[in-house]
């Protein structure tokens, strides 16, 4: 219970509005001189100017309860615990109906205030029920219950809006923070397969420069149309941020782009693609994802795989799943690096389809991704 009570006390605001809100100003604007007219027309006041006075400060409160919950709750309850112990001095203060306006106080605390706040406030609040029960006026259990109830309820309400909006703040924030990591895999696939082909390129023609200056100008024929494949894919998944949802985007690249990734080796390794058994009846999200797999495999490898010269793409249909396996012919290695999104990218999007994927050295040397997919998606 007590870490539940500190937790609660150490509650920060809310974001709440700087400004009383135009809901407010109305309230304010309509029940001040409403409280004047009852104070002028009402019969049996005993002290006029006193109970006018409090109920016009009374009904000022509202107009910084947003902004100032805690100070609102202080001044309009202090008032009441004045007015109700002005009865033990012999001077009775009747109050005004307009007056009942301060039980939206209760909510705009629980609400707005922070969880200091929100003690102080229920503490004066409490102080309010405690005089009004020694003066009297609970003489019966119905009384108290009933007081406590009409105190109570626009707190309650007001607590149970402002984890509503936690709530769903923390999902959008959660939300946020998925799209962030989708948009991290996506450039990091679309970028680097087409940046480490480039590099490749610049390495073998800066090597071929001066004794072949024909290999040199086909390497730059490669970077440039490897610059263009990049710059395009970029332009394909800025599109698909844009917010109007209306606009049409080049459909995803699939099954039938595996292709490409064979092009632009150059001096590196040479990509064979294979594709085995009925790949016809994928879903999209499982042939984009094989084809950001074998882009990203392709990758790791021409980067990291020592002495390789084929790199082998094979996707195999099976009953219920479609097997992705991308091996190198190069040197056995007990690791390779593992920092960046490249696996971890793999691996979150082999899950999110629920499939599985594995990485590491071949019996036969070399370095071997292998991902199993459901054919639709969730299937698995």
């Amino acid at each position: 219970m007590w870490p539940a009570l500190r937790a609660l006390f150490g509650e920060d605001r809310p974001r709440r509005p700087r400004t009383p809100s135009v809901l407010d100003r109305a309230l304010v604007f309509v029940l001040v001189p409403t409280a004047i007219a009852e104070g002028l027309l009402r019969d049996g006041l005993a002290m006029r100017p006193v109970e006018i006075a409090i109920a016009v400060i009374v009904v000022g409160t509202l107009w910084f309860r947003r902004t100032h919950p805690l100070g609102a709750v202080g001044v309009a309850f202090g008032l009441a615990i004045a007015s109700i112990g002005a009865a033990f001095a012999g001077v009775e203060i009747n109050g005004l109906y307009t007056q009942t306006c301060l039980l939206l106080l209760p909510y705009s605390l629980l609400r707005w205030g922070s969880g200091r706040e929100i003690a102080v406030g229920l503490a004066i609040v409490a102080g309010t029920y405690v005089v009004s029960a020694l003066r009297g006026d609970m003489k019966h259990a119905s009384d108290a219950i009933g007081s406590a109830m009409v105190l109570l309820f626009p707190a309650v309400l007001g607590a149970s809006v402002r984890f509503r909006d936690d709530a769903h703040r923390r999902d959008v924030d959660h939300a946020r923070l998925r799209e962030r990591e989708v948009l991290a895999r996506e450039l990091h696939d679309t970028v680097a397969h087409h940046v480490a082909a480039i590099a490749i390129q610049a390495q073998g023609g800066r090597a071929v420069l001066a004794t072949r200056p024909e290999a040199a100008a086909s390497a730059l024929a490669a970077i440039e149309d490897e610059a263009a494949r990049a710059l395009a894919e970029l332009r394909i998944l800025v599109s698909a941020l844009r917010d109007d949802p209306r606009r049409q985007h080049a459909p995803p690249a699939g099954i039938e782009d595996l292709g490409r990734l064979a092009q632009g080796a150059g001096d590196g390794p040479a990509v064979e693609i294979e594709l085995v058994g009925a790949l016809d009846a994928l879903a999209p999200s499982v042939q984009a994802a094989i084809y950001r797999m074998a882009q990203e495999s392709i990758t790791n490898a021409r980067r990291h795989a020592r002495k390789a010269t084929r790199i082998h793409v094979r996707l195999a249909a099976e009953d219920a799943s479609v097997r992705l396996t991308v091996r190198d012919d190069g040197e056995r290695t007990a690791a390779r690096p593992r920092s960046g999104f490249g696996l971890v990218g793999m691996t979150e999007r082999a899950q999110l389809l629920g499939g599985t994927l594995r990485a590491g050295p071949d019996d036969r040397g070399g370095w071997t991704v292998e991902a199993v997919l459901p054919r639709t998606r969730g299937a698995a």
